[in-house]
């Protein structure tokens, strides 16, 4: 799977998605992260990407005709893909959500566009496909909630996760009620701490008895 982000900050990038599970699952070629500097789209010769909106009021927009460039320049990138989907990050969009996620792994190729400053020409919207948001709280841009994106559907690819399948951890399974299931308690060595003990069934041997607990342990998620 292929994620191409738009941003104005691709070094915000580098840390998170340049350890651990997303490293390992780059290295093996099963996901590719391209990271495209928003303002080398800006025909402006200062390479200016916002200007003031029309009517007043505080803050700089980001421009339509900047991100149109954008997103037809990374498409071209990727001429023989067929299922591709461009996703705004937007507070007005979709929660994001593991349901999400599994959707999104059903593309070849997620294009992630961040907005900053106060946001994007309204024009914008007609560009994408849809607008995800993470929840109802402000950031300072779309980095962060595309950082989440790409790493939450990057464990569903198939041979990201080697140990463990995903279907077992939190949000991938539901009670009767449709809500999700936490998973289930975890434990390690010591056997006590500070007089808190392992439950007895852990050490049982009984691996039917231990998959009944575990199934009765996991939590509806509120």
């Amino acid at each position: 799977m292929r994620f191409d982000i738009i941003t104005l900050f691709p070094q915000m990038f580098m840390g998170p998605l340049s350890e651990s599970i997303i490293s390992r699952a780059k290295e093996k070629g099963l996901i590719e992260i391209n990271l495209h500097q928003l303002r080398d789209y800006s025909q402006d010769k200062h390479h200016n990407v916002d200007d003031t909106p029309y009517g007043g009021g505080k803050g700089m927009v980001l421009r339509v005709d900047v991100v149109d460039n954008a997103i037809n320049n990374v498409k071209a990138q990727n001429p023989n893909i067929k299922k591709q989907r461009t996703i705004l990050l937007s507070p007005r969009g979709r929660t994001f959500n593991q349901d999400i996620a599994k959707e999104f792994t059903k593309y070849d190729n997620i294009i992630l566009i961040c907005g900053h400053y106060e946001g994007f020409d309204e024009r914008v919207r007609d560009l994408v496909d849809e607008e995800i948001s993470i929840g109802n709280f402000v950031l300072t841009g779309g980095e962060i909630p595309a950082m989440a994106v790409v790493d939450t559907v990057s464990r569903l690819v198939p041979g990201v996760l080697a140990e463990n399948s995903p279907e077992e951890e939190s949000f991938m399974q539901k009670d009767k009620e449709g809500k999700y299931l936490l998973e289930y308690p975890q434990y390690t060595r010591p056997e006590e701490y500070k007089g808190k003990k392992v439950p007895e069934i852990l050490l049982s041997g009984n691996h039917a008895e231990i998959e009944k607990w575990r199934k009765n342990h996991q939590i509806p998620k509120k």
